[in-house]
C-alpha cells in the first residue's frame, strides 16, 4: 500500500484490472476499450536511489585518484568543464565500480533499475548510454539466441539493421501502412503480421522473433497487444521499437506502455520525450512466455554493446526521469492539454490542418500520441522544410522534424510550452509564405516491392564490393543499407537483389528537392555498392 503523503498519480495506484479514464478517441475510430495492467507501485518510486547516490558522491569533496582524469575537481582539473557546463556535472561525473553507488546486487544502480522495471511493468530493464541505437543492436544480438530468422516492419531503425548484421539474423520483411501524400510510414495491423507469419511458415522459413515500430515518428500508436497475441501464437516473440514512446503508461490520456501489453523486448529511448538526458535510454523485458529464454541472451547481448565506462551522469538523468514521470502527472497532464490546444486552434487556421485528424481512417492506428503533432502545411504553398527552416530563424523555434508536406511538433511529457508563442509564429511564417512564389510539390514515385534476398545480410556486408554506376547495379547484390526520405523505408538492404525499379525510385527521391537517401555512396546515388561476385 502507498504511503498516504506520496506523490503518486492515483491512476498509477490502482490495483491491476481497474478501467483506464477514458481517451480521445481519434476522428473516426471507435472508442479504445482497455484495461489497465498496472499493479500498484512501491513507495519506494518517490526515490531516485542512483542519482541520490551519485549527488552524495558529488556533495563529499572527493580527493579522486581516479579516473576521470578531470578529479571531480571543477576549480583543479576540470575548470574548463565547468566553465562550459558548472560545477555540479563535474562532481557528478563519478567513476565505475565504486561501493555504494553501482557494486553489488544490492547497490542504488540495482535499486533504480528495479524501480524502473516496476514503472514501465517489465520484468527486467536495463540502463543504456549510447541511446536507442544500442538497444536495437542489443535486441537483434539477442533475438539470434531465439533462433535465426527474424520478421522485421520494413520502417525499422538502422540500429536494428546494425544488429541483424552483427548476430548474422535471417530477416524477412513485412511493409508497413504508409501515407504517401505525407511521407508517413505507420504500423502494422495484427492481420498483416498474422499474414506475413503464414507465408513464411508455409515456405518452411520458422520465424522466431518479430520487430515492429510503435509509435511511428508521427505518433501513430499500433495495436501491440493484438501483435503480441499473434507473434507469441505463431511461436515468436515480439520486440517493439518503442523509442518515440517511453512516456506511455504514465498518465490515463497517453497509450500504455507496451511492455503491460504484452511486448517481449521493448526498446525505449527515454531522452526524447520523457526527460532524460540526450543518448540515454531503456531497454524493456516483458513478462511473456519468452522472459525465462531472452532475460540471459539480453543480458550477454547488453555486456557486448555497453560501455565498460557507462556515464553515471546519463544513468541518474535516467533515475531522475523515472521518479519525476511517476509523479508528475500534473505536469504530463498540462502537456497533454497543450498538445490538444494546439490541435484545436491549427484547426482554425485555414492554411494549416492536423494530420493525426485522420488516423482513425488508418487500420493500423488504435490511438494516437497526443504529445506529437503532425500539421500539414500543403495549403501555404511552401514545403514542410521551408516553414521548418522559417520557424527557426525568424521566430526561435525548433520544430522536430519535416517532409515535404508536413512538420512535427515535439512536446515533452514533463514540459510546459508557450502556446500563444508557437501558433503566433506559425501563423506569422503562413503570412510570410503568402508573400514568396509558390513551390510545386510533386510526389514521389510509388514505392518499388523490395528485391529478393540472395545473401545473408552479414556475409553481403562483410564481403567484397565495389562501387558501380546506379544503372549497372540492376541485377546486382547491394552490400549496403539505402533509404528515401520520405518514408525513411530502407529500399535496398545488404544481400538484396537491385532491381530497375529501385533504382528508378532511389535516384527520383535523390533528384528532388526535398527528398534524399540515407546510405548511398553521393547525394544522387549515381553509384550504388555492390557485391564482388
Amino acid at each position: 500500500m502507498l504511503h498516504e503523503d506520496s506523490n503518486f498519480p492515483a491512476h498509477l495506484a490502482e490495483q491491476a484490472g481497474a478501467p483506464i479514464q477514458e481517451r480521445e478517441t481519434l476522428p473516426g475510430a471507435e472508442p479504445l476499450e482497455r484495461e489497465s495492467r498496472r499493479a500498484p507501485l512501491s513507495a519506494a518510486q518517490a526515490r531516485a536511489p542512483y542519482a541520490e547516490a551519485i549527488a552524495g558522491f558529488g556533495d563529499s569533496n572527493p580527493h579522486s585518484l581516479m579516473v576521470p582524469g578531470h578529479g571531480n575537481d571543477p576549480e583543479n582539473g576540470a575548470q574548463h568543464l565547468a566553465e562550459l557546463f558548472g560545477p555540479r556535472l563535474v562532481e557528478l561525473d563519478v567513476p565505475l565500480m565504486l561501493e555504494g553507488i553501482d557494486l553489488g546486487d544490492d547497490s542504488p544502480l540495482a535499486e533504480a533499475l528495479e524501480l524502473a522495471a516496476e514503472a514501465w511493468g517489465a520484468k527486467r530493464t536495463w540502463f543504456l548510454t549510447n541511446g536507442a541505437s544500442q538497444a536495437n543492436r542489443t535486441a537483434a544480438i539477442a533475438a539470434r539466441g531465439l533462433g535465426e530468422r527474424v520478421l522485421i516492419q520494413r520502417s525499422m531503425h538502422s540500429s536494428f539493421t546494425d544488429g541483424v548484421l552483427l548476430s548474422g539474423l535471417i530477416p524477412a520483411f513485412v511493409s508497413p501502412n504508409v501515407d504517401t501524400e505525407h511521407g508517413i510510414a505507420h504500423g502494422l495491423t495484427p492481420e498483416a503480421l498474422e499474414e506475413a507469419l503464414v507465408r513464411e511458415a508455409e515456405a518452411g522459413r520458422s520465424v522466431s522473433s518479430v520487430y515492429v515500430v510503435s509509435p511511428s515518428y508521427f505518433g501513430s500508436t499500433a495495436d501491440v497487444a493484438g501483435l503480441a497475441r499473434v507473434a507469441h501464437a505463431n511461436g515468436a516473440a515480439l520486440i517493439v521499437d518503442g523509442a518515440w514512446g517511453a512516456h506511455f503508461g504514465f498518465h490515463p490520456d497517453l497509450p500504455e506502455s507496451p511492455v503491460r501489453l504484452g511486448a517481449d523486448l521493448v526498446v525505449s529511448s527515454t531522452h526524447k520525450l520523457a526527460a532524460s538526458l540526450t543518448q540515454s535510454a531503456m531497454l524493456h523485458l516483458g513478462h511473456g512466455p519468452f522472459a525465462e529464454r531472452f532475460e540471459p541472451l539480453v543480458a550477454r547481448a547488453f555486456s557486448m554493446t555497453s560501455s565498460t565506462s557507462a556515464s553515471g551522469v546519463l544513468m541518474g538523468s535516467l533515475d531522475a526521469a523515472r521518479r519525476a514521470l511517476v509523479a508528475g502527472e500534473d505536469r504530463i497532464g498540462a502537456a497533454v492539454a497543450a498538445g490538444r490546444e494546439i490541435r484545436e486552434r491549427v484547426r482554425l487556421e485555414p492554411r494549416y490542418s492536423v494530420i493525426s485528424d485522420d488516423f482513425g481512417n488508418v487500420p493500423d492506428i488504435v490511438e494516437t500520441d497526443l504529445l506529437r503533432v503532425p500539421i500539414d502545411v500543403s495549403k501555404t504553398g511552401q514545403s514542410g522544410h521551408w516553414v521548418r527552416g522559417q520557424m527557426r530563424w525568424q521566430h526561435g523555434i525548433y520544430l522536430e522534424m519535416s517532409t515535404a508536406t508536413s512538420v512535427v511538433a515535439v512536446i515533452g511529457a514533463l514540459r510546459e510550452i508557450d502556446v500563444d508563442r508557437f501558433m503566433a509564429a506559425l501563423t506569422a511564417v503562413a503570412d510570410a509564405a503568402a508573400a514568396e512564389e509558390a513551390t510545386e510539390h510533386s510526389a514521389f514515385p510509388e514505392l518499388p516491392a523490395a528485391g529478393e534476398l540472395r545473401k545473408l545480410p552479414r556475409d553481403a556486408y562483410f564481403g567484397a564490393s565495389e562501387v558501380v554506376p546506379a544503372a549497372e547495379a540492376i541485377g546486382r547484390i547491394s552490400a549496403d543499407t539505402l533509404a528515401a526520405y520520405p518514408p525513411g523505408i530502407p529500399n535496398l538492404l545488404p544481400g538484396e537483389l537491385v532491381t530497375a525499379e529501385t533504382v528508378a525510385f532511389l535516384t527520383a527521391v535523390a533528384a528532388s528537392p526535398t527528398g534524399y537517401v540515407r546510405g548511398a555512396v553521393d547525394e544522387r546515388v549515381s553509384g550504388i555498392r555492390v557485391v564482388v561476385e
